[in-house]
């Protein structure tokens, strides 16, 4: 497995190991000791699936308090997917790590407790598989605009669809600051 490093503190990206012939292949998507050694001990509590349409842009949503830590990838399809570090009092607060993951690339994209996410779906369709730290809870989710000028994620596509959530969330200069995690 090949861990690729990036900008922000606690994101990680990795490349698992593929074997493949005429027949199809086989891949590890999570050993606890072999993540662990690259970097990232992480306990797991709930698995999600979604399928979303070309176009569709989801996020950028977080939860706080109870924060999810995503270790997430695509089974079928592209996306342009995005953290946002948006915890109070952090070095790299408002900068965001953006990233082609595809069933293609097999990449998959470690996304840190106290950081926005959302992605983009660049293909017909995309199935999106991700594990979380914590489970959901409905009442402590949050978003942020997805084109917020301050944060200025270069997302691949200009008018994408969004569900009233997504449509109508704050920026991050005027978002609640008690509902922002803290470093």
């Amino acid at each position: 497995m090949k861990t690729i490093e990036i900008k922000l503190p606690g994101a990680m990206v990795f490349e698992p190991k593929v074997f493949g012939d005429e027949r199809g292949f086989f891949m590890e998507t999570w050993n606890y000791q072999r993540y662990k050694d690259a970097g990232l001990d992480a306990k797991f509590v709930q698995s999600n699936l979604s399928k979303s349409s070309k176009g569709v842009l989801r996020g950028l949503h977080f939860q706080n308090p109870h924060a999810q830590g995503k270790l997430v990838q695509i089974i079928e399809g592209e996306v342009f997917d995005v953290a946002v570090d948006i915890r109070k009092g952090s070095p790299t607060f408002g900068q965001w790590h953006g990233e082609i993951l595809s069933a293609k690339n097999n990449r998959q994209f470690y996304i840190p407790e106290g950081f926005a996410h959302g992605f983009c779906v660049l293909s017909d369709s995309a199935v999106f598989s991700y594990m979380c730290t914590n489970i959901y809870h409905a009442q402590y989710d949050c978003s942020l605009l997805w084109n917020d000028p301050e944060i200025a994620i270069d997302w691949p596509l200009n008018n994408p669809l969004l569900s009233e959530k997504d449509k109508n969330a704050p920026t991050l200069k005027t978002i609640d600051s008690n509902k922002l995690p803290d470093y």
